[in-house]
């Protein structure tokens, strides 16, 4: 059996992430099974997901999916980097998926593993010291570092968003895992409908503005589940910026070059989170990192919290052709595999210090709803299974 791996929030899973899908099993072949590393409760732009990860997880399993892992939230809710990092390490922890899949605006793979291998070299580290001298973004510095040593049509895909983080793909990926990069169809990164596709971003905000009609139209099935929402924990946010020691603030990840002290100020200044997010943006510091970097900042985690590498892999949901795959992992996963809840305080070291951290992110993305969710929503929920319905490969 083939098994393709595919790195993924689904916040929310809409006919595009279907179609990425069925790309792979028609490249593949139509046996192959699909496992997906998925972010949990906190996703990479620095905000509580949709809806939660159970209802996110029984959507792509209906959608194609076979079975779908946990990215856990210190590598879900970080730099592409870090998130690339983290998605091929629970893939390849898995011992099976010998195929990773992914997204890409130009389709065109051998030119992304020119850029990944330019940006691993020693010339790069030394071309984008001097590009970070003159205080741009990080991204900026990057592209035009890549650009001196590629050519600037080379370095175009370091452009798009999909093929950026293609690029961390393949610079993560382990020997002997291949890539398949599937070429986005339809709507941009971000952008507006186009070609029966609607990016996430847009399918969110129409969702949280309360138009699930027009929404459903580009996702796979009607919408279900309660939706979160930021604005409902702005104070506690505020609260917890207005509270943090300096020293803490420092502990957060990638909250170097004065952004930690700068974040506080902006705490203490600002009456929402737009406002936090406004006063601590500057030319070098990207949004996305700032409303990272406020997130960690709620959910109390630091840098240090993040293992060298994924310590378990937790088990969010499988179909008929799922469970066969974890049989399989069974034999040859590098790392515990968690099916059970409970399992995951048995875990040694680094995986249960995880769990617990986990579960604790899982109550806190509980009061980003109207009607707060109880405490301990993480111990008590097991994984999705789903026999899949007939007539779906």
């Amino acid at each position: 059996m083939n098994v393709a791996g595919i790195i993924a929030e689904y916040n929310p899973f809409h006919r595009g992430h279907a179609w990425q899908i069925d790309e792979t099993r028609r490249a593949l072949g139509a046996d192959t099974a699909v496992v997906c590393a998925m972010s949990g409760h906190w996703v990479q732009r620095g905000e509580c997901a949709l809806t939660d990860k159970w209802t996110r997880t029984a959507m792509a399993l209906r959608g194609g999916a076979d079975l779908v892992l946990e990215l856990p939230t210190p590598w879900a809710c970080a730099s592409a980097e870090t998130f690339a990092r983290g998605g091929v390490g629970v893939l390849a922890a898995t011992g099976v998926v010998d195929t990773l899949s992914f997204g890409s605006e130009s389709g065109y793979l051998e030119g992304l593993r020119r850029a990944a291998a330019c940006l691993d070299s020693e010339g790069y580290r030394t071309v984008l010291r001097r590009f970070l001298d003159g205080g741009l973004p990080f991204a900026a510095c990057r592209h035009a570092a890549a650009g001196e040593l590629l050519g600037e049509e080379a370095a175009a895909c370091l452009g798009g968003a999909n093929d950026n983080l293609g690029v961390e793909y393949l610079r993560a990926l382990p020997p002997g895992m291949g890539a398949l990069a599937v070429r986005r169809t339809g709507a941009r990164h971000d952008g507006g409908p186009e070609g029966g596709f609607a990016s996430a971003s847009v399918l969110r905000g129409w969702l949280r503005q309360g138009k699930i009609a027009r929404a459903e139209a580009y996702l796979t099935e009607a919408w279900q589940g309660d939706i979160a929402s930021m604005e409902w924990c702005e104070r506690w946010a505020l609260a917890r910026l207005r509270t943090m020691s300096l020293a803490e603030a420092e502990a957060l990840p990638d909250s170097g070059e004065g952004l930690a002290a700068r974040l506080l100020a902006a705490g203490r200044g600002a009456s929402c989170l737009e406002e936090v997010y406004a006063l601590t943006k500057t030319k070098r510091y990207a949004h996305a990192r700032v409303r990272r970097l406020t997130v960690w900042a709620m959910l109390g985690l630091r840098a240090a919290d993040r293992p060298a590498a994924v310590p378990y892999l937790k088990v969010l949901g499988f179909t008929g052709r799922g469970r066969e795959v974890l049989r399989e992992m069974g034999r040859r996963a590098a790392v515990p595999i968690v099916t059970k809840p409970a399992h995951a305080r048995d875990l040694p070291g680094d995986g249960e210090r995880l769990a617990g951290l986990e579960a604790r992110c899982t109550d806190l993305y509980g009061l980003c709803f109207a009607r707060p969710w109880t405490g301990g929503e993480e111990w008590r929920r097991g994984p999705v299974m789903l026999e899949r319905r007939e007539g779906r490969t």
